[in-house]
């Protein structure tokens, strides 16, 4: 009787996966000094994500007034609603309100701010954790890729509450990874993706480590269930401003 061979597999070391990030198999956190690395780290990995920036600091011209609140669901270090504020600079009552759960986070975004002559008054960044932040009414709401990292049990629940604390005509920018509408779709997008990290110079061990590392934490719906979310929390009038690949922004309008 032939003797069965015992297989090893890979054990559970930390590993890094570019920028100077190291993360453990299914254990991608955003502590742990991920916020000295994720400005590199995040312009490498999502295609065109300065560009959306520029879109969403566009889009608020239509619903920023000089008596608004804006809020930034999970900002990480701030780029976004730093880029919102000067953009909107000239509406000085505006309030740009940024929600992380991570204190890192927080410190890198307020070193940033301190930098900035203006408009320091308009911003504020907060250590919170969205599902039970407080929030006032607003006219707009923007989420960053930031709803992929939510529980898919808790995802209605957050989308739930941005409605609800929009204004009527306030605007939900809703900025995510997608998957794929069936298999064949989803392999094509994921090879495209890999290509793309890999002209980013990211190597083959890198690329496996983060998407091992992103097991569990890492939850996106594809473009029907994003539509499916928003429409459940009330919205009715949603159209896609950005794709690319596997990459989506909506807009919704309450």
């Amino acid at each position: 009787m032939k003797e069965s061979k015992i297989i090893n597999l890979p054990n559970m070391a930390v590993r890094g996966v570019g920028d100077n990030l190291k993360m453990a198999n299914a254990n991608w956190n955003f502590e742990h000094g991920v916020a000295e690395n994720f400005d590199q780290h995040v312009r490498r990995s999502v295609p065109f994500y300065e560009e959306g920036h520029k879109l969403i600091s566009r889009v608020s011209d239509y619903f920023i007034y000089n008596d608004s609140i804006c809020y930034e669901l999970g900002c990480s270090t701030g780029e976004l609603t730093l880029a919102l504020a000067k953009h909107n600079a000239h509406k000085p009552a505006a309030r740009f309100v940024a929600i992380d759960s991570s204190n890192e986070m927080i410190a890198q975004a307020e070193a940033k701010l301190q930098k900035e002559a203006e408009p320091r008054a308009q911003v504020e960044f907060i250590q919170d954790n969205v599902l039970s932040y407080s929030f006032a009414p607003a006219d707009l709401i923007a989420s960053y890729y930031t709803l992929q990292f939510v529980r898919p049990s808790e995802k209605q629940i957050l989308v739930d509450k941005v409605y609800q604390a929009l204004k009527w005509g306030g605007g939900f920018l809703l900025f995510e990874k997608v998957r794929a509408c069936d298999a064949r779709f989803q392999d094509m997008m994921t090879g495209l993706y890999t290509d793309y990290k890999l002209e980013q110079g990211y190597s083959g061990e890198e690329i496996v480590a983060k998407a091992r590392s992103l097991k569990g934490a890492l939850e996106p719906f594809s473009t029907n269930g994003n539509l499916e979310i928003l429409k459940r929390a009330g919205f009715v009038d949603i159209i896609s401003i950005f794709k690319y690949v596997c990459f989506e922004g909506f807009l919704a309008i309450k």
